[in-house]
């Protein structure tokens, strides 16, 4: 992998300490709170969707390190992506804690996400992780709130 042990704790640091696309989106088509009970976590993702494409998008936390670094990643990925593209990227990362991907093929197609495989081991730490994103996928839907609390 091109990466180190230690570059992925530096990533992870900068997004905690400077969260990218952090704050209310005014315009927002697509809006969903989600939590983690377990950590405690919560997360409000904002969207706007043009056609298939999601033109920007924001979030507001109060939140671990993980789960705060995990959502300024995510946004500043899906920014301008279609929605097809989206559900590759998504079904990467969450495989990615499956141990079902190889990190050095895959390394393209998530760029820094690749930063947060180091927590795989710990299946709460996985939680704080995929708030954002299983929050997003339900903004996606329609829903008001989403909860990692049904995740094994």
């Amino acid at each position: 992998m091109s990466y180190n042990a230690s570059l992925y704790q530096k990533i992870i640091l900068d997004h905690n300490r400077s969260p990218r696309n952090f704050g209310k989106l005014e315009q927002a088509t697509h809006r969903c709170s989600g939590n983690n009970p377990l950590c405690g976590d919560s997360i409000t993702v904002e969207l706007i969707l043009k056609g298939t494409i999601v033109t920007d998008i924001c979030f507001e936390s109060s939140s671990c390190a993980i789960s705060k670094a995990s959502a300024s990643l995510m946004t500043e990925t899906l920014k301008g992506k279609s929605l097809e593209e989206i559900n590759l990227i998504s079904t990467t990362f969450h495989k990615m804690f499956q141990q079902k991907i190889d990190p050095d093929v895959e390394e393209a197609r998530l760029g820094d996400l690749i930063s947060l495989e180091n927590i795989k081991g710990t299946s709460s730490r996985i939680k704080c992780a995929t708030l954002a994103w299983k929050t997003f996928h339900e903004a996606l839907e329609a829903h008001q709130n989403a909860t990692t609390e049904d995740e094994k």
